[in-house]
């Protein structure tokens, strides 16, 4: 059985993920951000999620379809999983590529047999293929990943993690680095730093216990560790975050720029209108909202000009709403960040 629901998330509200989740954004523009890290692409994408993920909505126009599977049994499946362990980003399928998956998600065909999308999202997943590899060294990248996420804690070097996988004659470690970019070393420190983020974030656990919890040998260490990779000490990001005050801030930051990014791009206008100085203003959006204030002003060009392209307005009227001089600036512009002109992007749709 599982549990279908469609509905309009709060902004900025920690919906935290209690079963294997399936999330279709159905409408909105905006970001997104699961377990600490902000996701800007998302469009016609289905998303998935496992237990004791977090995600977050960081615009208030999304509508979204949840589908939660309680059949727990079929997530420990080794072809399943590879869609709900997240090794450096998010587990998605593409539905512009996938006609199946769209038929299971249209409004009309949620039926019982919906747990079959598991099925064929497997299959959608393995053919878009993200790491470049066949179905056997997958198995062993997510053998590696299973292990890490139940031994992060207990201090095991590299080399003790390659030896409680039965490697089948694979280097494990060249795998690892040659699929995913990142060294088995690398994987465990972003899982302990992920935990120690939750930790931090949404229990109020003192620094100490939660360095001891993480298998660090001493707070002052384990302090050291989390501001080389955060920018902030424990105690600071526990602040930012800001779990149950609900601060303000990130709701008023982004309404300004929904309202005003076609026609203000200055820093300074934005500290302007909160009443803070520019250093203040970007220091404070990078620490609460783990992105620079110019990328967040870019963004919302961006998705401005995807949602007028969706939209079918020209490319010479999208230009002058979003204050280019002149077209080919606007298109320049579109292809940096998106790696694709506004034109081929129209014809994708």
């Amino acid at each position: 059985m599982h549990h279908v629901e469609k509905f309009s998330p709060e902004l900025n509200k920690v919906y935290f993920i209690e079963k294997h989740t399936l999330i279709h954004i159905l409408s909105g523009i905006g970001s997104i951000q699961v377990d600490f890290k902000n996701y800007f692409d998302w469009q016609e994408k289905a998303i998935f999620l496992e237990k004791g993920q977090y995600i977050k909505f960081l615009s208030d126009n999304f509508t979204i379809r949840r589908i939660e599977f309680s059949n727990k049994e079929k997530f420990y499946n080794r072809e399943v999983r590879v869609l709900f362990k997240h090794l450096i980003s998010l587990g998605y399928i593409d539905l512009l590529e996938c006609d199946e998956c769209n038929n299971f998600l249209s409004e009309s065909t949620l039926t019982d047999n919906s747990s079959n999308i598991i099925d064929i999202s497997s299959k959608q997943w393995y053919w878009q293929n993200p790491f470049k590899a066949n179905k056997e060294e997958y198995q062993i990248i997510f053998d590696i990943k299973d292990i890490i996420d139940e031994e992060y804690s207990n201090n095991l070097t590299s080399n003790d993690l390659v030896n409680l996988i039965n490697d089948n004659g694979y280097n494990a470690q060249a795998l690892i680095k040659n699929k995913i970019g990142l060294s088995i070393k690398n994987l465990v420190s972003s899982k302990r730093l992920q935990e120690s983020q939750k930790q931090i974030a949404f229990t109020d656990k003192n620094i100490q216990e939660i360095s001891y919890d993480l298998g660090f040998k001493d707070d002052a260490y384990f302090n050291r560790v989390f501001k080389n990779s955060t920018g902030q000490t424990p105690k600071q990001f526990r602040e930012n975050f800001d779990f149950e005050k609900r601060d303000t801030f990130t709701q008023n930051i982004l309404e300004l720029l929904q309202k005003y990014h076609t026609q203000e791009r200055a820093l300074e206008f934005y500290a302007d209108k909160m009443n803070i100085s520019i250093k203040a203003l970007s220091s404070k959006v990078k620490s609460k909202m783990n992105i620079t204030l110019g990328q967040l002003i870019r963004l919302e060009l961006i998705n401005t000009a995807k949602f007028m392209l969706i939209e079918g307005e020209s490319i010479s009227e999208i230009s002058r709403t979003l204050g280019f001089e002149e077209p080919n600036h606007f298109t320049r512009f579109f292809k940096h960040y998106l790696g694709i002109s506004p034109t081929d992007f129209k014809s994708s749709i």
